[in-house]
């Protein structure tokens, strides 16, 4: 029988869903994504989740981002806009950051990139004390797309995004408390039984306020996103970036395991 790369658990009123690719670091596929957006699109149908808690499957990982070499290193234009609509990403970030109700980050290991991203799209990020967590996306040669770092400032801010967004640096422990990154860090034996008082202690409130409340502050973070007016080249530049030789090196690198030598190109 075929593992499971998304494992769904429901209790009581509280939904956990476990990233379940431990021997990639719980890196996210284009399937699991879809089948985490089809699952959230499920449970948005009733009352039956009003908590959502997301987590890795591993003490070691919550995700380690975007499995690289899955990342297209030449696009067309018909391509982009395709990606543009339909990217398994956006769509399972998007799908977190609307669910109806709260979803909490219980954040177990390394998180980084695209992993790092889905808990940001979360209401609440709890985390192990022993967590490492950054953005790569300078160090592999990519143009974050728009509605990420949008999803960064508003969680954030500006100062810490253009830092993490800048240096690609992993940030330990307390290092990621104090960018903001996690609400709360516990010791890892904590982190369980924390997240899920949590869970239980929001699960018991009115549903009409949490829904309420949760769409009111996303029409607030909406300021947080880029205009219209600015949008196209914005795609270009992501777009630029996925065409260039600097990807092709990052990628490269990456899976080496050594420094990347960039030329701008």
């Amino acid at each position: 029988m075929e593992k499971e790369s998304l494992i769904k658990e429901t209790r009581n009123n509280v939904g956990t869903l476990k990233i379940n690719r431990p021997e990639r670091r719980n890196a996210l596929s284009p399937d699991l994504l879809a089948d985490l957006h089809l699952t959230l699109k499920k449970w948005s149908e009733d009352d039956a989740v009003r908590v959502v808690v997301i987590t890795g499957n591993s003490e070691k990982a919550f995700s380690a981002g975007y499995d690289i070499p899955a990342i297209p290193t030449e696009i067309s234009p018909e391509a982009a806009e395709f990606l543009k609509e339909k990217n398994s990403l956006e769509n399972a970030l998007n799908s977190v950051k609307n669910f109806p109700f709260p979803v909490i980050a219980m954040i177990n290991g390394y998180c980084f990139g695209a992993g790092l991203n889905l808990a940001m799209c979360c209401d609440i990020r709890i985390g192990a004390d022993h967590i490492k967590a950054g953005m790569p996306p300078a160090k592999l040669g990519l143009v974050y797309h728009p509605e990420g770092l949008s999803q960064f400032i508003e969680v954030i801010g500006m100062a810490k995004t253009r830092e993490i967004f800048f240096t690609g640096h992993t940030y330990s422990g307390r290092e990621v408390k104090e960018m903001g990154l996690v609400d709360h860090l516990v010791p890892g034996n904590a982190l369980s039984k924390t997240v899920y008082a949590m869970a239980d202690e929001i699960s018991k409130n009115a549903p009409l306020a949490l829904k309420g409340t949760k769409k009111i502050l996303n029409m607030i973070g909406k300021y947080f996103l880029i205009g219209s007016e600015h949008l196209n080249e914005a795609q270009a530049l992501v777009v630029e970036a996925f065409n260039s030789n600097d990807l092709k090196e990052g990628q490269t690198a990456f899976i080496e395991k050594r420094n990347p030598v960039f030329i701008g190109k």
